[in-house]
């Protein structure tokens, strides 16, 4: 015997499968934007053009502070000098090193990125050569992050995108974060490698805001801001906005801070002539050198501007304070910020 199924049925069947198969559509789609990470207002809109400089930061009156509070590094990623400097792509930062510092002959250390973020911080490459994930031995050599350490102050790494502090990236986010490889600084990861944030909100806005800005703080934007896999004019966008956040913040105005930014090696094929340029209140407008720099010569500047030790190949290294308004008059100096910082390291 048959049974027939009546139309009225098989469309209430009908119905309740377009249901459950929505459902679960809609459960999906919940778990993808939940584990997406939390757009930033630098994020929304791409085509965005950069603001210009909110205030002039450089050539401001008084002399350079004994030491320096706090030294800020940005690092973007594998381009050549003549792929910023002087390009339609990159407005705010043409406009920067106009109107600060800029070393026209500096130069990265080596390929590919590893290398060359533990060259600027510790003075040697530890003969690595690639890029590759942290040592089961962490690497024991003197480096900025410890000296820092060891003067009673505090050092900060931002990493854009990071989803929390210290969080284990593949190999690429760990080659670009310097702190894993070493001991000392592993040892304090989990409090002091931390996720940036947007301009609005996050561990660095609240740092600026508050004016709680450690000795050192390293900045590292994502690989699209860093301009690794997007173009120059979206890292101009961002630089753009978070150095207006930095320049207009309590820190920068009191005259102690320095902001260095530069890229971790060139472009491949053309070459390690990457740019850098200086920011601070006592570099004079426009300031040029063509002194060869290299990231020697970063890590033995700012370890200078700290008052601690140079590690490793940067104690012989050439400092670029004299050339860009960073080097204080001989004698006593008077007013703000002529002293050492004394941030505890908690």
């Amino acid at each position: 015997m048959v049974t027939l199924t009546s139309p009225s049925r098989q469309l209430r069947a009908h119905s309740r499968f377009v249901i459950v198969a929505a459902a679960l559509l809609l459960m999906f789609l919940a778990v993808l934007v939940a584990r997406r990470p939390v757009a930033s207002a630098m994020d929304l809109d791409p085509d965005s053009q950069a603001p210009p400089l909110a205030t002039q930061p450089c050539s401001r009156p008084g002399a350079p502070p004994r030491h320096y509070q706090h030294v800020i590094w940005i690092w973007m990623e594998n381009h050549s000098y003549h792929q910023v400097i002087g390009s339609e792509d990159a407005p705010f930062e043409n406009q920067l090193a106009h109107d600060c510092g800029l070393a026209t002959h500096y130069r990265a250390v080596t390929h590919p990125s590893l290398p060359n973020y533990l060259a600027a911080t510790a003075g040697s490459t530890f003969n690595i050569s690639r890029d590759q994930e942290p040592s089961v031995d962490p690497i024991s050599a003197p480096n900025l992050f410890s000296e820092v350490f060891n003067s009673g102050r505090q050092w900060r790494t931002y990493y854009e995108s990071m989803p929390g502090n210290c969080h284990p990236m593949n190999r690429a986010g760990y080659a670009r974060n310097p702190a894993f490889y070493f001991a000392g600084a592993r040892a304090r990861c989990a409090r002091w490698d931390v996720p940036m944030g947007s301009v609005h909100h996050g561990n660095l806005a609240t740092a600026l805001a508050t004016d709680h800005l450690p000795a050192f703080s390293l900045m590292i934007p994502n690989l699209c801001h860093s301009t690794h896999s997007c173009p120059v004019a979206r890292g101009d966008t961002w630089l753009s906005r978070w150095i207006n956040e930095i320049i207009t913040s309590p820190a920068y105005r009191g005259g102690n801070t320095a902001i260095f930014l530069t890229w971790d090696e060139g472009k491949h094929d053309l070459g390690q002539h990457i740019p850098l340029i200086v920011v601070s209140p006592t570099t004079t407008r426009g300031t040029v050198s063509k002194t060869g720099f290299d990231h020697y010569s970063l890590l033995r500047t700012t370890t200078n501007l700290l008052g601690i030790k140079a590690p490793g190949r940067a104690a012989d290294a050439a400092s670029m304070q004299t050339a860009f308004g960073l080097q204080p008059p001989a004698g006593p100096i008077s007013g703000a910020g002529s002293g050492r910082a004394t941030v505890s390291a908690k």
